[in-house]
């Protein structure tokens, strides 16, 4: 089953799971796991009913995509992030 995957500027969830938010920050869904494990990175995922989910508004931050910034990493490829 092959799953489209929103725009995360269209994204109306709050959260996303482990598999999403990898996605869209182009990274294996275990390097968010070894994250939430280790607490080592820019994100802190939250357990909801057991689930580690990714905050959606934290996700657009580190991709650069907050506030009508635009043009982050994964639109950018000069920019250092």
């Amino acid at each position: 089953m092959t799953e489209t995957l929103k725009p995360l500027e269209q994204e109306t969830r709050a959260y996303l799971t482990t598999a999403e938010a990898a996605m869209h920050l182009n990274l294996k869904p275990q390097t968010l796991r070894k994250w939430a494990c280790h607490e080592t990175g820019p994100i802190r995922p939250r357990r909801i009913t057991n689930r580690l989910m990714w905050p959606t508004a934290e996700i657009r931050r580190l991709l650069g995509l907050e506030n009508g910034n635009g043009g982050g990493c994964a639109t950018n490829p000069r920019r250092e992030c």
